[in-house]
């Protein structure tokens, strides 16, 4: 896995939202998880309406696919039943040095 800032191409940088039966099924964990292995930063972290939330950033294909993974795939136990995405923008540099989960 290359370090990040060792990236070609656009950095993208996109907020989210994901609604159904995220919380209580390890969202978070596996969403971090995902998020190292394609080499994405930002956070994830519970809402008090019950849904997920959090920012993803990195090469734009990448976050394309963590875009994908956060709509279809999630946590073997959750259902996804939408995801919101919202601020999607061209950043010059990335905002986070890893990918955590916030409380």
């Amino acid at each position: 896995m290359s370090a990040p800032g060792q990236v070609s191409g656009a950095l993208k940088s996109v907020d989210y939202e994901v609604f159904g039966r995220v919380q209580g099924v390890c969202f978070r964990m596996y969403t971090e998880q995902e998020a190292k292995k394609l080499g994405v930063v930002g956070w994830v972290k519970n809402t008090s309406q019950g849904t997920v939330t959090g920012q993803v950033q990195g090469p734009e294909e990448r976050v394309n696919e963590m875009k994908s993974w956060l709509s279809k795939v999630g946590s073997p136990s959750s259902r996804i039943d939408k995801t919101n995405f919202s601020n999607e923008k061209e950043i010059s540099k990335l905002d986070f040095s890893d990918f955590n989960t916030r409380y």
